[in-house]
């Protein structure tokens, strides 16, 4: 079994998705998975079906004729790219909380899943936004400048990795 996960990783190489392709995340998705199926590639498709399997989670809130407020899932043509980043997203720090749990760094899952997120924003590029941006000595701490950066990077900046870059800053203050 072991061989089979390590030649998946390798394969793994024709899959994942980024904004600048000119299919949405979910039709990339669908693509994959017959991709997948097709080379036996079974690490690839199981991950493909586990994100598409978190599709019925996804919901839009409606109103009954009573007044009632309720939902219902969304639509395949409902579904937006932002919605499937989010669901790998969950998944992600998911897995991430396993491999920790089992002293581990990687997995073959965990980097599939990675395929198919925008590449986060790298330390220089959050320093480099935050000296041309960000006045820091306009906040009483620096953790403060904490709302704007992550308002501008948004999902693609780490929280964590925003703070200790903020950690660094206070300490040279």
């Amino acid at each position: 079994m072991k061989g089979s996960t390590t030649m998946g990783a390798e394969k793994n190489k024709d899959f994942g998705w980024t904004k600048d392709m000119p299919m949405p995340l979910q039709a990339k998705l669908k693509q994959d998975l017959k991709m997948a199926m097709r080379t036996k590639d079974h690490v690839a498709r199981d991950t493909v079906r586990q994100i598409m399997s978190e599709f019925p989670g996804l919901t839009v809130p409606i109103r009954l004729q009573s007044g009632k407020k309720t939902t219902r899932p969304k639509k395949s043509e409902e579904i937006t790219d932002e919605d499937i980043m989010d669901i790998i997203r969950r998944l992600i720090k998911s897995e991430k909380t396993v491999l920790a749990a089992k002293k581990e760094n990687a997995s073959p899952y965990l980097q599939l899943l990675e395929a198919y997120l925008p590449s986060s924003a790298t330390r220089e590029e959050i320093v480099a936004w935050i000296e041309a941006n960000v006045e820091i000595e306009n906040f009483n701490s620096p953790m403060q400048a904490m709302g704007p950066i992550m308002k501008h990077f948004g999902k693609q900046a780490d929280g964590n990795q925003v703070k200790r870059i903020l950690q660094a800053i206070q300490k040279k203050s």
